[in-house]
């Protein structure tokens, strides 16, 4: 049976998938010749390419750049329908969902991939005062707020130094976002703010540990450190957040780091909801599944990525939640088929950060991690074939790059970001303009500015525009004069 079928036949089975992320998306591609219904609910309308939001943050891409239209995938997928909703109740004994709007969506087979959000670990004052760079919307929010904030630099007696940008966290996220600020102020903002003495803004990263890049090799931390450091970037390294401040950081050593700007890169969490939907979890609040990915006591009920927590303790990367997707939709067919579900074999193909122009550091599968041959222990301990290969400068900035724009989402999304990664990074010896500006609110004079007049004038003008407008009601609906017969016209007087 064709798909287009299987999308108007309601007796196959319905598969519904909860999340437009990496894993909601490939569970459903895996789908897309099996004779079933699937379903995809999202309370966004689009996919978002997490990885590179902090380049939307600091004006390197445009949003669109990094948002896909999940309605577009039915072009290629007719057995799909999306549903834009949010998911509020899960019903395992009815097999059905609930939705925010009411609704109740029936299921054979549920894939829960909602991804998870930030995680602030109870810090006094993060929530409210540091910026989060885990959607589209508040990426957005980080570049017009950095920009705005700068032009207030601008108009403030004595200040001479820009602003203080502190990141609390040295992951990925961290390092990248540092790195990516540091190439916006050095691209073009140091000779586009001249009020200001020196740099545009300086950058901070605070990381509790004692390096960053903890789950890279420790040459390629050491690499990450010495080149954010030649960048400009301060390292504020062994110390954790006490208190974040609405204009200060407040650190665990008892210091205090002035911050205009403090941008929370560290940690995710599950939901809250999901606490509510009647799901084995473990004590952090993620779903304990199996080796198959197979919510545990719950047959026909998978969820991966990041919200998902099996055995083999995947770390929490965009690969991880591909191939999980990915081996949720093959195992479905298993079971439609008779067949039992297989154990997830995730395959590390390594991992990539990039600190600037030309400089990055990766992690990449030597000949002994490759499919088949992993599971030789005797290669790993050969020279030549060791496990990891440790990538830095230009050819870990080259696969970063390729990586990156050949997982997006849509031709068109590829080829907008690769303009605007290159039109960031292929300039070597000579500063260019900043691509992308931030939306700064428009200095627009008052309304008693734009008539000259005083608050008092202006107040009085309005007083008397709305007492005659209201003695323009009474005249047309006074019901005396409405209701008055008209005169009649004079007689003509007789010659």
């Amino acid at each position: 049976m064709t798909p287009s079928a299987a999308a108007s036949d309601a007796s196959l089975p319905h598969v519904v998938i909860v999340g437009g992320g990496f894993a909601g998306v490939n569970a459903a591609k895996a789908l897309a010749k099996a004779p079933v219904r699937v379903t995809l609910i999202d309370r966004r309308v689009y996919n978002t390419f997490q990885p590179l939001l902090y380049q939307v943050a600091t004006g390197g891409l445009n949003p669109g750049d990094v948002t896909h239209f999940l309605r577009s995938l039915r072009m290629h997928q007719p057995n799909l329908d999306i549903v834009h909703e949010h998911l509020m109740e899960i019903d395992p004994d009815a097999r059905s969902v609930r939705l925010l709007d009411g609704k109740t969506i029936d299921y054979d087979y549920l894939v829960l991939a909602n991804g998870v959000t930030t995680a602030y670990f109870g810090t006094p004052g993060a929530k409210e005062h540091a910026f989060a760079v885990y959607s589209r919307s508040q990426a957005i929010r980080i570049r017009d707020t950095l920009f705005t904030r700068l032009e207030l630099a601008t108009q403030q007696e004595g200040r001479t130094d820009g602003l203080h940008v502190v990141v609390v966290g040295g992951g990925a996220t961290g390092v990248e976002m540092a790195g990516a600020l540091a190439e916006l102020r050095d691209q073009g903002l140091r000779p586009a703010y001249p009020e200001l003495d020196g740099e545009a803004f300086r950058i901070t990263i605070v990381q509790r540990g004692e390096e960053l890049l903890k789950p890279f090799i420790p040459k390629l931390r050491s690499y990450a450190a010495k080149q954010l450091v030649h960048r400009d970037v301060e390292l504020c390294l062994g110390t954790g957040v006490a208190e974040v401040q609405e204009r200060a950081v407040v650190l665990t050593d008892g210091r205090s780091i002035p911050s205009d700007m403090t941008i929370w890169a560290t940690g995710v969490a599950p939901h809250e909801e999901v606490q509510y939907w009647s799901l084995p979890l473990d004590k952090h609040g993620r779903i304990r599944v199996g080796e198959d990915l197979q919510v545990v006591g719950l047959p026909g009920v998978f969820a991966a990525g990041d919200i998902a927590i099996a055995p083999q303790d995947f770390p929490q990367l965009a690969q991880p939640a591909i191939q999980g997707g990915h081996h949720i939709g093959k195992q479905i067919i298993r079971i439609l088929a008779g067949r039992p579900t297989e154990r997830f074999e995730y395959y590390d193909k390594g991992q990539l950060a990039i600190i600037g122009r030309r400089s990055a550091v990766g992690e990449i599968p030597g000949i002994a991690n490759l499919p088949v041959l992993h599971s030789m222990s005797l290669l790993g301990r050969m020279p030549g074939f060791r496990r990891l290969i440790g990538l830095t400068g230009y050819t870990a900035w080259a696969a970063w790059l390729f990586v990156h724009i050949n997982s997006l989402l849509g031709s068109r999304n590829r080829l907008s970001t690769m303009i605007g990664l290159w039109a960031r990074y292929g300039f070597r010896r000579w500063r260019t303009p900043v691509p992308i500006v931030g939306d700064v609110p428009a200095i627009r004079p008052s309304k008693a500015e734009r008539l000259r007049l005083t608050p008092e004038q202006l107040k009085a003008t309005e007083a008397a525009l709305e007492s005659d407008r209201a003695d323009e009601v009474v005249k047309i609906e006074s019901p005396a004069e409405s209701n008055a017969p008209e005169p009649e016209p004079a007689a003509e007087p007789v010659e």
